[in-house]
């Protein structure tokens, strides 16, 4: 026996289907400002040099500038901290090294959540 269709299911499937365009959500290619890569150690050290290999060659890749800013201090916090609070728009990295994992147990009272504020990306070396 042939499935039989009510015309009322037929114009709600009509309009659910119809309707559906409006849960999509536009959004631009990515990036659409410039990439923020902040080393939390001095100039001139490993890893600001390795960020600054990897920023040139990401700018290439990408077709945008990527900005490469130093933020020392207080063992990676003030750094990390800075990205931790910067817009959640995935413009924003962090180039971290060990010391940012000891940082959890060493440091008492850290003005970011290392878990719930910052996500890995990629492994660098």
């Amino acid at each position: 026996m042939p499935p039989s269709f009510s015309r009322r299911a037929l114009l709600q499937a009509g309009a659910a289907i119809g309707a559906w365009p409006l849960f999509a959500h536009a959004q631009g290619a990515w990036p659409g400002k410039p990439v923020h890569l902040v080393v939390p150690f001095p100039p001139g050290g490993t890893t600001d040099y390795v960020t600054r290999l990897v920023g040139t060659e990401l700018g290439k890749s990408l077709g945008q500038p990527v900005i490469v800013d130093n933020k020392p201090g207080a063992g990676t916090v003030i750094g990390v901290d800075y990205v931790a609070k910067s817009a959640p728009d995935g413009g924003s990295f962090v180039t971290v090294a060990n010391s940012f994992c000891a940082n959890a147990t060493l440091v008492k009272k850290l003005p970011y959540d290392t878990l719930r504020d910052l996500r890995p990306v990629a492994l660098m070396g």
